[in-house]
């Protein structure tokens, strides 16, 4: 229980104490004019409110990544509370902070440009594509599964459902931000919020056992913690899919100085959703073993109905359907958007007409409805790996825009070290990926990130020659 709480108060410390710190770092400034004022449009480009903007971010990265991220982490026992805390402090909240006001300064331009602008042309075409696939995957995959839910639900044929979503994805891909995203996602997300608050509550006034953090594995399957716990929980702990949505809200800020309230502060509320859930699943069945069994029987989903039934009765029974219904339709319907918003970047179509915006949408869900006819089990495991693949690159990124403006680079490039290890051991031993011994993998995957800083001091040299060489030219 101690250890719970005192994660707890470590995230709103490390949002108000380490947040301000890179906020300060980076370097906001009210002065400059932001691309809501500059560039607005009606459609994408449209100035709102921060509490309203920090709710829609906050959705569009939760979802229900949180969650069942969360619980399927619990597993792993109370190290997934650290992983937790000190990842979103320190790489998530940094990741989606950069995301949010690099996109600010340039335009609003999506996380491919970002990538294009400070690594370089070929890795901003790899990431155009990697981001466009990932975003219908996440698309798809967050079409067919309230489709499939609410089928059992409601007894409705699951074809006629995935048409009523797609009909409401069309319409929040294509019509103006603050028509239908601006209006529904402020109470999906202050709902999400409450679902929290009201577990969080019950677990720990409840007669539940949080265990305190340790670093021994209580996996029931022996599985390693690294780098599986590290994969497993991405949203609130750190998430490559919210660099696509970030600059979706990049467009929409007044103020530069808001940034750190939007997109610090929308990630750490996330890492409350993930350790609430994290600790009253473990805590809730007696410890991973039980844990094991309820996911085995009913998945994550049946997990969270149990819970919120047993802790918040009827209210939580609603919050429950709302969560594994509402929130990956949510999740679903921005990565359509920022699907549409990526290409339109690269191609450099313009989407204040609405004839633009179905050029670009109506061939991706083409896409996307054929893929519904797949199954995809084996090709979403892929997800995870590529979903913090893309959280390194960007703050790679990151740290070449910090190192351009001469600032301290290290609060991105560290995380950014650390993450490479990460998805380069978990791809060469997962079963997914080239099966090779672990302890092999995790060399590989270490000397790999050590590679990448090798790589990243010496292009930090040569910025810092040319400059130089510059200066001398100028003088001249």
């Amino acid at each position: 229980m101690i250890s719970f709480l005192t994660s707890l108060v470590l995230l709103i410390v490390g949002y108000f104490v380490y947040g301000k710190f890179v906020d300060k770092t980076f370097g906001t400034d009210d002065k400059n004019l932001t691309p809501a004022e500059t560039m607005q449009d009606g459609v994408d480009y449209v100035p709102m409110k921060w509490p309203r903007i920090f709710l829609i971010q906050f959705l569009n990265i939760a979802g229900l990544g949180p969650i069942f991220g969360a619980i399927s982490g619990a597993l792993w026992g109370p190290a997934a509370f650290l992983w937790i805390v000190l990842g979103c402090i320190f790489a998530g909240a940094v990741h989606d902070y950069f995301t949010g006001v690099l996109s600010i300064r340039n335009g609003g331009a999506s996380v491919s440009e970002l990538v294009g602008k400070y690594l370089g042309e070929i890795p901003r075409k790899i990431m155009i594509v990697f981001s466009v696939v990932l975003l219908i995957l996440v698309g798809v995959v967050f079409l067919t599964g309230p489709a499939d839910l609410l089928k059992t639900l409601t007894g409705i044929d699951r074809n006629i459902l995935i048409i009523v979503i797609i009909i409401y994805y069309i319409a929040a891909t294509v019509l103006p931000i603050d028509k239908v995203i601006g209006k529904i996602y402020p109470i999906f997300g202050a709902c999400l919020l409450i679902m929290a608050l009201g577990i969080g509550i019950g677990i720990v006034v409840g007669d539940y056992n949080i265990p305190e953090v340790t670093l021994n594995n209580f996996h029931p399957k022996g599985t390693p913690i690294f780098p599986y716990l590290f994969i497993t929980i991405a949203c609130g702990a750190i998430s490559g899919f919210h660099a696509t949505q970030s600059p979706i809200m990049a467009r929409c800020v007044q103020k530069e100085s808001e940034a750190r309230k939007i997109f610090y502060g929308s990630m750490v509320a996330e890492g409350v959703i993930a350790l609430v859930w994290a600790a009253a699943a473990v805590a809730f069945f007696g410890g991973t073993e039980g844990l094991q069994t309820a996911i085995t029987n009913g998945g994550p989903a049946a997990v969270v109905n149990t819970i919120s039934n047993t802790l918040m009765g009827k209210v939580g029974a609603i919050l429950a359907i709302l969560g594994v219904v509402a929130c990956p339709i949510s999740s679903g319907d921005t990565a359509f958007r920022s699907a549409r918003l990526t290409i339109a970047d690269a191609i450099s179509m313009k989407q204040n007409k609405i004839g633009n915006r179905f050029k670009i949408a109506l061939p991706l869900f083409a896409v996307g409805i054929c893929l519904t006819m797949i199954d995809f089990t084996i090709i979403w495991r892929y997800f995870s790996w590529a979903n913090q693949t893309l959280a390194m690159i960007m703050l790679w990124a990151a740290s070449a825009y910090m190192v351009q403006a001469k600032k301290n680079y290290l609060m991105c490039a560290i995380p950014a070290v650390f993450m490479s290890a990460v998805t380069s051991a978990y791809i060469l031993q997962a079963p997914e990926g080239l099966k090779l011994n672990a302890s092999v993998s995790n060399i590989i995957g270490a000397l790999f990130a050590l590679i990448l800083l090798v790589i990243f001091m010496a292009y930090t040299r040569k910025k810092d020659f040319e400059e130089v060489e510059e200066n001398k030219e100028a003088s001249l």
